[in-house]
């Protein structure tokens, strides 16, 4: 009998260790900014109340609307590149931090000319300049890709720890000093500096200078054509995830929009934990596509199946416990937030389906499907919130949300004869069991 251990067994443990430690730095970062985010947005509704902390929101949303320009779609395809072609490291991140740069360019004008459309004051014009100026450092953010290209998230982890800690204490600090409310909206600005010049000091520090003169143009061209269906569908989620706020200030005011807005926060706080489960484990998906096609379909619905029970696990006894939580946490300014968190939190199980799609997509090179399934998620978001707001107000806001998620991240798969394996895969996560099992639908 052979006592001697596999090569091949270790081998795989090893890597599972890997990944393991990776999720573990990612999820110990997210559980510890979704405490810290959760006190301190707390402490700052509460000092600011509805009506300012409405317009903060209206403002942060606002410039959201554009960031997709920053981004241009390629988030995915870069961590991709950088995993199948390490060697070509430097062109990947040389040519792609030129186009992030020309896409803050392209936010600041989009910003420009979406305030030319709108009827804001000054102070509120001020904020959204100011907090648009600082979301342009997010160009730095493809250096985390990196990291998470060769499982090393740990690093990136330290850099946004340190930021959110600096931003905190800033925070409560100026809740001390009783500052204006355009203090708030720098501070939201300076965080994106911050995790800029942390994230260029690790790299320099891990791999070595930034290699921004290493941009091919032709490469660049290329990486902007392949991400462009990317491109459309970020500025597409964009719209259908804040344009609920901007549409709600518009129709019924921004006190309003304070009190959903409190709703909204309590549920994408904990968006980060899908989205980490996701990026963590995309590099272990990718890597059996062609080796492995059972092993790859396998991960597949298991990635499927965690992130919509993760999405279940919070929503069940958020929807019983939703009074509470908001009374404690907020007070009787925002009680109105109870129905408002009741119907929001439901939407997070189609978010966790879409976040899985869109890893599948990308991987099978379908980027043209999540734009189409974007785009009907936004139309009838859009839609949904035209006929819903003015009856309902904020409530109508959150029915509108719930409907389209369900329409873009999940029915809207099945029309499409080459995209319909993932209604599949998203069908069978809904069954508890299916985590333990490795069977695959082959519709």
């Amino acid at each position: 009998m052979n006592f001697l251990p596999n090569f091949t067994t270790l081998k795989q443990h090893s890597v599972i260790r890997k990944y393991f430690s990776n999720t573990s730095w990612l999820l110990g970062e997210r559980i510890l900014r979704m405490g810290v985010s959760l006190f301190v947005g707390i402490y700052v509704a509460r000092y600011l109340g509805p009506e300012k902390y409405g317009l903060l929101s209206y403002t942060m949303s606002f410039v959201w609307l554009f960031s997709a320009f920053l981004d241009l779609g390629h988030r995915e395809i870069i961590v991709r590149e950088l995993v199948l072609y390490p060697e070509q490291r430097n062109v990947i991140l040389g040519s792609a931090i030129l186009l992030r740069l020309s896409g803050a360019v392209l936010l600041g004008s989009g910003v420009a000319v979406g305030l030319q459309l709108v009827d804001n004051d000054h102070q509120t014009s001020l904020m959204i300049g100011i907090i648009a100026l600082g979301m342009a450092f997010q160009s730095w953010e493809l250096i985390d890709y990196y990291f998470q290209s060769q499982v090393q998230s740990k690093y990136t982890v330290w850099a946004q720890t340190v930021q959110l800690i600096v931003a905190s204490l800033i925070k409560i600090a100026l809740i001390i000093w009783q500052a204006p409310l355009i203090w708030f909206a720098a501070v939201f600005s300076l965080e994106y500096v911050i995790t800029a010049a942390l994230f260029l000091l690790l790299y320099n520090w891990q791999v070595g200078s930034f290699p921004i003169r290493n941009c091919n143009l032709k490469y660049a061209r290329q990486m902007l054509k392949n991400s462009f269906p990317l491109l459309l569908t970020g500025m597409a989620i964009l719209i259908y995830m804040k344009i609920d706020q901007v549409m709600l200030k518009e129709l019924v005011g921004v006190e309003t929009v304070g009190i959903y807005a409190v709703a909204v926060k309590l549920c994408e706080a904990w968006y980060h934990i899908p989205v980490l489960i996701a990026v963590s484990f995309y590099p272990a998906i990718i890597g059996v596509k062609d080796t492995n096609p059972a092993l790859y379909h396998a991960r597949l619905q298991k990635l499927y199946t965690l992130l919509v029970w993760v999405a279940f696990a919070l929503a069940i006894p958020t929807t019983f416990m939703a009074d509470w939580i908001i009374y404690i946490l907020y007070g009787n300014e925002y009680i109105e937030s109870v129905i408002i968190l009741k119907i929001y939190v439901w939407a997070g199980i189609f978010v966790s389906m879409s976040l899985a799609n869109n890893k599948w997509m990308v991987i099978e090179n379908f980027q043209n499907y999540i734009l189409l399934t974007t785009l009907l998620g936004m139309s009838s978001n859009i839609i949904c919130n035209v006929i819903l707001i003015p009856l309902y107000g904020a409530s109508g806001a959150a029915i509108a949300t719930l409907i389209s998620y369900g329409i873009g991240s999940y029915l809207s798969l099945f029309f499409f004869p080459k995209v319909r394996k993932g209604f599949w895969f998203a069908t069978k996560s809904i069954n508890p069991y299916s985590v333990f099992t490795f069977s695959y639908h082959p519709k």
